[in-house]
């Protein structure tokens, strides 16, 4: 748009330069140039420069600075000929407003007047030049307004938003009494809604003595259920609204996202539709999704007389109307997930996927976590990753399916000692058995044996690692090449540089089910596919056609569903084998420099057509493991 505008003023700053015209019939003299600098000065934005050019400088910068204010920013400008007759000459251009806030320019054609005085020509001033129906002494009105945003819904076409009263608490300077008692009365009251008192004694100790600080926006029960500890604080003032919001507070968010006033970030994201002070999603679903949740606005400009009656309508661009987003998000899915975190007090979550379908049924976490941990966390994946690690040894033969292997309390590779959890030793024991309780020793033991990118490839096959192109951020896991033996026996048991997500485990467990990884789906009918590239894949391969990642070895598959029911009917998941035909991974993992090293919890699951993944950050260094959890989330489902 302002590089038109500097494009069409140093074009008539040559057209000057070389006093030449490509119209003129007749000649148009000295008056060209003249209507050429007053519409560049106007397109450039200069009115005073372009108004001293007319022969009404004041009334004439007045009307195109009222006219630029309705429609909100100066003009492109197509300069067409100069025809001059007499002591008259007429220039045609055509006009292109971008209209800020509206996606469409609005165009049309117009013209101007030079009259000469002696030598000098001057633009006459009519406000007809600004627009053909524009008379002199009619005021111009703007309005713009975006159709109602379309709704967001749950997998059964039930709204997860409404607009809902509001009321925001705020304070004004000049009415407190004391900073310092005040923000300590807010944030003990307000805890819960994420006000913090540091945070509102530097807003308030920022603002001018008469200026309205916003604290928080409540919805109108939340309000009138601490009304009473705050309504008379000195300082506080109070404003009632509405606002979108989740018909849930707690019901999958952080994904679903808010919707409020844009900051500059997410004005620029969304496009030149839309302003400041728009209604428009701030995050999450709700963010990513605005260019079809929030429509187009419509934008009217008109002239009214002396008396507010509309003369003409200059300008009419219709509303686009949003449409509505159907998410796999599965409500009674959600709610048994958010139901199974609920007494948690630290960072904790869930994400359930449909292995036929790969469709999301539920992304929960605890209240606590500031951001997305379901999809994008970064964790180590600790002993959930010996299903990839059992499917790599069963698919180069290094075991077989009954093998017997060693389970000894601690081993050695390359000089590093690993051990079984509590040290335990159980001897020679079937794969089987090892598998279910977890023996680390067997598998950093056997890990040598697999060829240089064994693990890497087998984690490819389960999309670990694949950059799926979802709506919002998600991390899909990591598997670096081994720098030597000892890290890739530690990668075995996913306690090397192996890192996952919870969404990148529920996917693991889909691939156990299905046979392949399903291409996770978060909006109805937009399956993800990889994106740019892939991460952990050896030497930094990546592949961007859907199902490129290597197959998970067929033959291996039966065994490793055989080893994931007997972690649950008789190994460390028996605690949930009241659950018929579950079967999974429970997963230790450490992290950090204490000791004893401090560690997370995983559970990762399968039953029927369900996969899930649950984390509980510090889970086994707290004792609130995955499995409770798991179990939670299963007796809510029914």
């Amino acid at each position: 748009m302002y590089r038109a505008r500097a494009l069409l003023a140093a074009t008539l700053a040559a057209v000057l330069a070389g006093g030449c015209s490509s119209v003129a019939t007749p000649a148009p003299s000295r008056a060209e140039p003249v209507a050429k600098r007053f519409l560049a000065a106007w397109a450039a934005g200069r009115l005073p420069e372009a108004a001293a050019l007319t022969d009404a400088a004041a009334t004439a910068e007045e009307g195109l600075a009222a006219f630029g204010a309705a429609v909100g920013v100066p003009p492109d400008l197509a300069v067409g000929g100069t025809e001059a007759l007499g002591a008259t000459a007429t220039t045609s251009y055509r006009l292109s407003w971008p209209v800020t806030g509206v996606e469409q320019a609005w165009e049309y054609d117009s013209s101007l007047t030079l009259t000469r005085d002696g030598d000098h020509w001057r633009v006459h001033w009519d406000p007809r030049l600004v627009h053909p129906q524009w008379r002199t002494g009619d005021r111009v009105e703007a309005t713009r307004e975006l159709p109602a945003r379309a709704p967001l819904l749950d997998r059964t076409g039930t709204p997860l938003f409404r607009r809902s009263a509001t009321v925001t608490v705020g304070v004004e300077p000049r009415r407190v009494r004391n900073l310092g008692t005040l923000a300590a009365s807010l944030g003990r009251v307000l805890a819960a809604d994420g006000v913090i008192a540091a945070e509102v004694r530097a807003d308030v100790g920022r603002a001018r003595p008469d200026q309205f600080v916003p604290v928080v926006t409540l919805r109108r029960g939340s309000y009138e259920a601490a009304r009473p500890r705050i309504h008379a604080l000195p300082g506080t003032v109070f404003r009632t609204g509405s606002r979108i919001l989740p018909v849930d507070p707690d019901f999958a968010q952080p994904l679903l996202g808010r919707v409020g006033e844009p900051t500059a970030e997410v004005l620029a994201e969304a496009g030149p539709a839309y302003r400041a002070g728009d209604e428009l999603g701030t995050s999450g679903l709700q963010r990513a999704l605005n260019s079809t949740l929030a429509g187009r606005p419509a934008f009217h400009l008109s002239t009214v007389d002396s008396t507010g009656a509309t003369v003409a309508e200059l300008a009419s661009i219709p509303a686009v109307p949003g449409r509505s987003v159907l998410t796999t998000v599965d409500p009674a899915v959600q709610r048994a997930a958010g139901r199974a975190l609920a007494a948690l007090p630290g960072n904790a979550a869930i994400v359930a996927v449909r292995p036929s379908t790969g469709a999301l049924l539920a992304v929960a976490q605890t209240r606590a976590v500031p951001y997305d941990i379901a999809l994008a966390g970064r964790y180590p994946a600790g002993s959930t990753f010996k299903i990839v690690t059992a499917t790599a040894l069963l698919g180069e033969g290094v075991v077989t399916p009954g093998a017997t292997v060693a389970c000894p309390a601690t081993v050695s590779v390359g000089g590093k000692t690993f051990q079984n959890s509590g040290r335990f030793d159980l001897g020679p024991v079937p794969l089987r058995t090892a598998f279910a309780r977890s023996c680390n020793t067997t598998f950093t033991s056997l890990a040598p044996m697999l060829s240089a990118d064994a693990l890497q490839r087998t984690a490819a096959a389960y999309g670990i690692g694949t950059t799926w192109t979802l709506p919002v951020p998600s991390f899909p896991g990591s598997v670096p090449d081994p720098r030597d033996d000892v890290e890739r026996a530690a990668d075995a048991i996913g306690q090397g540089r192996v890192e996952v997500s919870p969404l990148a485990l529920a996917l693991v467990a889909a691939t156990v089910v299905r046979g392949r990884v399903p291409a996770p789906v978060l909006v109805d009918g937009a399956a993800a596919v990889p994106g740019a590239g892939t991460t952990g894949v050896p030497g930094g391969a990546a592949s961007t056609e859907p199902g490129a990642a290597p197959d998970v070895p067929a033959a291996a598959l039966p065994t490793v569903r055989d080893l994931t029911r007997a972690v649950v009917t008789e190994g460390t998941a028996r605690a949930l084998r009241r659950y018929a035909g579950l079967a999974g991974k429970t997963g230790t993992a450490e992290y950090g420099s204490a000791t004893p090293p401090r560690a997370h919890s995983w559970f990762v699951g399968y039953r029927g057509d369900l996969a899930f993944a649950v984390f509980v950050a510090d889970g086994a260094s707290s004792g609130r493991p995955a499995v409770p959890v798991a179990g939670r989330f299963l007796a809510a489902l029914g």
